[in-house]
This record gives structure tokens, sequence and C-alpha cells, in this order.
């Protein structure tokens, strides 16, 4: 009942909404929004694709820094920040924790694929606007962007000379960012553009262990841009940019220790404290609330891109070409027990470089036959590597030697001790894409396209055990069993965590694929436009990067190390290669204007069948196995729209109904206490017809915007947001204790202005409401191993508490 009611509320503000504006006798018009969202400039009410679009503006007065911050402003969409990664998420849709991922939801910088999840990262600044595509955009964005895309495009340079500062300063976690932009003509028919950033942050986290704020960011950000008319047909653009964002802590904590209820028993951080004790030692606290007990995390990464853009104008037909080099480097040191008590150090290096390149030829627009197609070319490389250190100092010993006293010679061996995982990839990819527009008439349309696609892959993988002088030890060459006369050997201390090692092994493939498309579009009247949408897209299969074990379970195995030591199995079997995961869509919708242009509602109805969805599972102790989820069926709404009431006054709204449900997922791993139930997995829980993570069912955002002049030379501006998002799951266990209740937050900005917009001074509020909301957790590494299966706790990351930053822009 209670959901029924917020959908019949949601239901009933669109009406108003809708009548409202209907009945807006106004001469008030809004600003026409132009997207890209066609790889062509069009009205974003003549787009068949159900599109938000966050301005410049917008990400400014919001104070927002990331692509994580900005999701809070679009329905069915969200970035969750992990300790290594992200996640990207649309509609439901999203690949997981794993450096073997392409992301489902491609990310495009001025139309260059980034598709790694590190690259979501790097700070927005200075765009013209962000475009956020919901649906499987597989023609002419193409590679891999089977549930949406992002598209970020950079402010240009301009004819004229201009230039912006802007400074932003938050004291309860002392932020500071400062952005400097400079713009103009060089010489005749030579533009240029300038763009530095440079923010710090102290954090909003107290970590007691280290006693300092957390998490602490350093970003820096350049980027130069030439613009260049070569001829009177012919414009060339070349961008060069680097980033780099550093941090030291997170915004984590342990809590929620539980056990199974059994006879014998025990929760994670009543073992975990006991052993802290015993060595006169801090205590992990178990709470929530932005306190965590940690030794301390770092991360350090550069991403570099040089794009290279030329166009020539012919009569009626436009041929581009797009040669990009991204590139990025990133070292990371993870106290990843996200606790204080000294367990195990994780580190990992990534290091990854892409190169491009797209021809592509566009017809203008209002001929009998609009089209759009060309060549893409992608060729890229993927080094990693990681590692798990065992401290000299740990408690490693401590907790080996309590879980049976036979495990003497297995713990003698911790001390100093490492493994380490290396992985490479290779990638090639070429793809050909055609779309064309038949205009029937003035008033219908009817879309036809398609993207052959051809990638190949090599990947590597191999785990190697170290001692505590650093030398390697050998992978058995046949399969080993545990031998309890001989406990002392390094494959035993790291099958208790559920590692094994092996020489490299190697994978290859090649897959191939058509993406269609057809779309009709009917103008109504003036006033309403109405498509349908049919589409399929795929994402290619690839190599697990960090799965702890070998995928044959009959190599090197080490049967029941635990089942000794804690009465429960270890058998350690990993994964490597993956499946293409495949996509279908239909899409409704609708693009009005109302009250002679003071106000726009758009509708998508749509449904999506996933069948082999990639996912990323923890397998219980430290590491995580890729597998192929079955299928899963997404369905729902989505409505946006603005209204221009007044001359001074807009109002903006925008809300999502998300129906979620695996079809056939009879491979996930179980919930702590959930028994394994899956009749063709052993070990595995069948998770058939429930919701994945990060889907909440209903979301919304509305939004006003005010302004007017309160003295002939002063402008005072308001504005102010409140998102609410439904409960949903954050672990992709699927396990009930990771379940986000409701939130609302509420966002607001005040500013007082110079009449001409040369300067600004402004307050921005950001969640006010102060929510706490969890965006990103699971099972605490090791709980289980530490309580022989019979306890748990949890992990989580928590957003940022309510705070008011002063901003100050100067424009000249």
């Amino acid at each position: 009942m209670k959901k029924t009611n917020r959908f019949t509320y949601t239901k009933l503000a669109v009406a108003i909404f809708a009548a409202g504006a209907s009945a807006t006798t106004s001469a008030q018009m809004l600003e026409e929004i132009i997207v890209t969202a066609q790889q062509r400039a069009q009205s974003l009410q003549d787009v068949p694709v159900s599109v938000s679009v966050i301005s410049a503006q917008k990400i400014s007065n919001a104070g927002i820094v990331d692509l994580e911050s900005l999701s809070a402003y679009v329905p069915n969409f969200s970035i969750n920040e992990t300790g290594v990664s992200n996640t990207i998420t649309i509609r439901g849709i999203s690949s997981g924790l794993n450096p073997g991922f392409e992301q489902s939801v491609g990310m495009y910088n001025d139309g260059v694929f980034y598709g790694r999840d590190q690259l979501a990262r790097v700070p927005l600044f200075d765009l013209q606007r962000v475009e956020v595509l919901r649906g499987t955009q597989s023609i002419l964005f193409g590679k891999n962007s089977i549930a949406g895309a992002v598209s970020m495009i950079s402010a240009k340079p301009t004819d004229e000379f201009e230039g912006s500062f802007t400074a932003l300063y938050e004291p309860d976690a002392e932020e500071e960012d400062l952005r400097l932009v400079l713009s103009g003509p060089l010489t005749d028919g030579l533009r240029g553009r300038l763009s530095i950033m440079d923010r710090q942050q102290e954090g909003y986290f107290k970590n007691t262990t280290l006693d300092r704020d957390e998490q602490i960011e350093e970003e820096s950000f350049i980027r130069g841009t030439l613009a260049w008319d070569v001829t009177d047909n012919v414009t060339a653009s070349l961008k060069v940019s680097q980033a780099n964002f550093d941090t030291e802590g997170h915004n984590s904590e342990v809590f929620n220790s539980i056990d199974n209820g059994e006879a014998g028993s025990v929760d994670h951080l009543t073992v975990l404290n006991s052993i802290q004790s015993t060595l006169g030692r801090p205590l992990v606290d178990g709470k929530l609330d932005r306190v965590r007990d940690n030794n301390g995390d770092t991360s350090e990464s550069e991403v570099n891109n040089v794009t290279l853009s030329i166009e020539w104008a012919l009569e009626g037909l436009t041929i581009s070409s797009t040669t990009a080099m991204v590139g990025y480097d990133i070292e990371a040191l993870c106290d990843c027990d996200f606790s204080g008590a000294v367990v195990f150090n994780a580190s990992f290096v990534e290091e990854y470089e892409q190169f491009s390149q797209e021809f592509r030829f566009t017809s203008e627009l209002g001929n009998t036959f609009d089209y759009i197609g060309g060549l893409f070319y992608q060729s890229s490389e993927l080094d990693f590597s990681d590692a798990v250190d065992l401290p000299v100092n740990g408690i490693v010993p401590i907790a080996i030697n309590s879980l049976s006293p036979a495990a003497g010679p297995i713990a003698a061996l911790a001390p100093g001790a490492a493994t380490k995982r290396n992985f490479e990839n290779d990638s090639d990819l070429w793809a050909a894409f055609l779309q064309v527009t038949w205009n029937i008439n003035d008033d219908l349309r009817l879309t036809v396209g398609g993207r052959y696609t051809d990638e190949t892959k090599e990947a590597s993988r191999e785990q190697v055990h170290f001692t505590a002088a650093g030398v390697a030890v050998p992978a058995p060459t046949t399969p080993w069993a545990l031998d309890v006369t001989n406990l002392g050997t390094y494959d035993n201390l790291f099958g208790l965590f559920s590692i094994e090692p092996y020489e490299e092994i190697k994978g290859d493939l090649d897959d191939t694929s058509f993406s269609p498309v057809i779309t009709g579009q009917w103008d109504m009247n003036d006033e309403t436009m109405l498509y349908a949408t049919w589409t399929k897209g795929f994402k290619s299969g690839g190599f697990d990067t960090r799965s702890n074990g070998h995928p044959d379970a009959s190599v090197n195995n080490a049967q029941n190390v635990a089942a000794l030591l804690g009465g429960r199995d270890s058998t350690i079997t990993g994964s490597f290669e993956f499946d293409r995961e495949e996509a279908e869509t239909i899409e409704l919708g609708s693009k009005m204007s109302l009250s002679d242009g003071a106000a726009e509602l758009n509708l998508a109805l749509y449904r999506t069948e996933f069948t082999d969805l990639q996912t990323s599972q923890f397998d219980g102790v430290l590491g995580f196995n890729v597998t192929n989820a079955g299928e899963a069926t997404v369905q729902g709404l989505e409505v946006d729209g603005r209204w221009a009431v007044t001359e001074s006054l807009v109002l903006n709204a925008s809300g999502a109904y998300l129906d979620f449900n695996f079809d056939d997922f009879p491979n996930s791993q179980c919930a702590f206490g959930q028994a394994p139930n899956s009749p063709d997995f052993p070990g595995l829980c069948d998770q058939s017809g429930k919701r994945k993570e990060y889907t909440p069912e209903y979301q919304f955002n509305i939004g006003a915007n005010w302004e007017a002049a309160i003295t002939d030379g002063l402008v005072l501006k308001l504005a102010a947001d409140v998102n609410y998002m439904d409960d949903y799951l954050y672990a992709a266990t699927l396990d009930e204790e990771t379940r986000q209740d409701a939130t609302t937050v509420v966002n607001a900005r005040i500013a007082l202005a110079e009449v001409n917009n040369v300067w600004e001074v402004a307050l921005i509020g950001r969640n006010l409401t102060d929510e706490e909301i969890l965006n990103f957790g699971g099972n605490t590494p090791l709980a289980s191993t530490l309580t022989s299966g019979t306890g748990n706790s949890y992990y989580a990351f928590v957003n940022r508490p309510r705070n008011v930053a002063v901003q100050f822009n100067y424009n000249f």
C-alpha cells in the first residue's frame, strides 16, 4: 500500500504539472535545449530517446564535481564509488566490480569512448552539458552501451575573448575548489581555450586509528583546446587534457556485526575485538556514524587525453574524423578488511592505453532521406596487478591459531608473506554503422539503422605466492591436497583466504555482432511528437581480472584447508572467461510542448530483456568471480518536464518507475545465512525472481529556479531541488541486511549577482536534510573466515552529510 500511494502521488504531480502548464497563458518561452544524442545537433524535443540534460550552469550552481554527484539529479542513473573502482548504473543495469569489465553504460567525452570505470572519476569541468541517454545505444554511440550512454561535451573556444574565475569553499570538510577559464581568438582563424582546476578536501569521516579526517582528496585538471578554420569548409580542433586525482582514506566503515543464531556461532567483531584486546590494540566500534577504524588507504591517478577532430563541410554533407588517445595510470593501497585491526593490505597498479579512430559522414536534415554512418576502430592495452600482503605485526597468525591447535605451522609462515596476481589484456575492435531516416511526409518518419562489430581480445593471468623474504614460491605442477603432516606450506596459508597459486593461463576470443534499430516518429500536431523504438545491443565477453582461483577445479585445488581448521569446506574454483551480454529493448515515448512553448513534458515507457548479464560476485573471503547471470527483465516509466511559470520562475521535474526482475539467476552467491539452494550450482543460490542491487522502484527530482532584479544593479537568484529515492539493496549478494531506506535529499542555492553577471556570490546547501545514504557495500572481507562461517559484519560507503559552501564567480 505504501508504494501504491507513492505512485499515486507521482501520477498526481505529473498531472498537476501538465494541467498547470497547459492552463498558462503567459508569453514566457523556455530556452531550447540542443543535444547531440544522435551525433548531430538537434532540439531535445525532436530526439526519439529518453534523455536527461545537465547544463554547465547547473553543474556549477549545484557544486557538482564529478559524475557521481551529478547522478543524484538524473532518475534511473547512479554512479557509486567503491574501494577500488565505480559502479555505473542506468535502469538498474551495471557491470559490477572487475577491471576485466567494460561498462554496460558507455561514457563518451566529446565522442571518445571512455569505457573504463576509473574514467568516471575524472572531474567535471568547463563543459557545455552532460547528456544521459537511457536505454540501449548501440548504433551511433556503439561500443558496449547496452544500458545507456553518458555523453560529456566540452566547452569550445570562442570567437571573442572571455574568461571566468570560480572559487568555492566549504568549511566542514575544508573543501577548496578553484577554477579558471580563458577563451578567445589567437590569430585570424585560430581560437584557443584554457581550463584549469585545482580542488582539495580534508574529508567528512573521522578515522580514529590515524586521528584524521577522510577521505582526503587532491584533484587537478588542465585542458587546452585549439580550433582552426583551415579553409572555409574545413575546421580542425585539437584537445589535450590531463587530470590527476589522489585520495587518502575512504568514506567507509564496518558495522552491523551479527551471527547466524546457531549454537556455537559468533559474530565477526566479537572475534576480531577479542584478538585486538589480547594485543592491547584499539577495538573496532562497529557503529554506523561516519567514524571509521582503519590503517589507511591511498590512491594516485593520472588520466591523459589527446583528441583531434576534423570536419569537412560539403554541399548537403559533412565528413568528420575523430582521432583520440586515452590513457591512465593508477596506484592504490587499500586496507581492505576495512577495520583498524592489522589484518592484511591490498595494493594494485592499473595501466591502460587506448587509441581510437572514427570516420563519420552526416547528411544535412530536411531531405527525404537523412543519414549518418561511418567506420570505427579501437585498440587498447590493459596491465593490471594486485597483491595481498600479510603485515609482520598483523593478527593473522593469532587468528589462524585460534581456529585450530593444528594450525601452528601455517600461522608461522604468515608474517610478511604475500600473494600477487598479474593480468594483461589486449583488444582490437572495428565497426561499421549506418542509420537512415525516411521522412515519409511532414509528420511521419521511419529510422532504420545497424552496426556491425568485430572485436578480438587476448588475455593472460597468473597467481604467485611470496615468502616474507620476497622469494616467489613455485606453483604446484600437480593438484595439491592438504597434507596434515606438513601443514607449513604457503599453498595452505593462502588456501585459508581462498587464494590458490597457478602458472599463467591464457585465453582469446573473437566476438562479432550486428545491432539493429528501428524507430518510428509521428508529429501528432505542432506540440506533440510520439515515437516507438525497437533495438538490440550487446556487450562483448572478456576475461576475469580479480578471481582468486584457477577456473579448472582440478588445478592446484586446496581441498578442505579451512575444513580442518574451522569446520567448513574451502574448495577453490575461480573464473576466467565470461560470455557476451545481450539486450533487446522496446521503448514508447512522447515529447510534448505545452502552453505555446512555456512548458515541456516528456514521457518514455520501456521494456528491456537481458540475457547473460555479466556480474561480479564476492567469493565471501577476498576475491570476486565473474559470471553470466542468466536472464532479466527491466521495465518502467520515465517522466521529465520544464515549465516557465513566469519570467522569473522556472520549474523542472523528473521521475522514474523501475521494475527489475531476475527471470533466471541460478548461480548467485548466497547472502549471509542463506542456505545454498541452486540445483545446478552446488554452494550457490538461485535468486530468480528477485530485484538486482541499485534498483529503487521510484525516483523523482523536483526543482525550482527564481531570479529577479532587486535594484538597478543587483539580481537575486534562488534555486532548490528535492531528490527522492526509494529503498534499494546496495550489495550484489541481495542480502536484506544491505537495504538502504528511502531518502529525500534537499539541495538549495541563494546568490546575489551583478545585473550583467560580471560577478556573483552564492551560498550552496547540499544534503540539507542530512540524509545518511549507503552507496555501496557488502560483507566485510574475512568476516566469514574468522568466524568459521558462523558470523558476519558489513561495510558500507556513506555519503556526505549536510554541508554549506560559499561560491564566488567572476566573468570577464
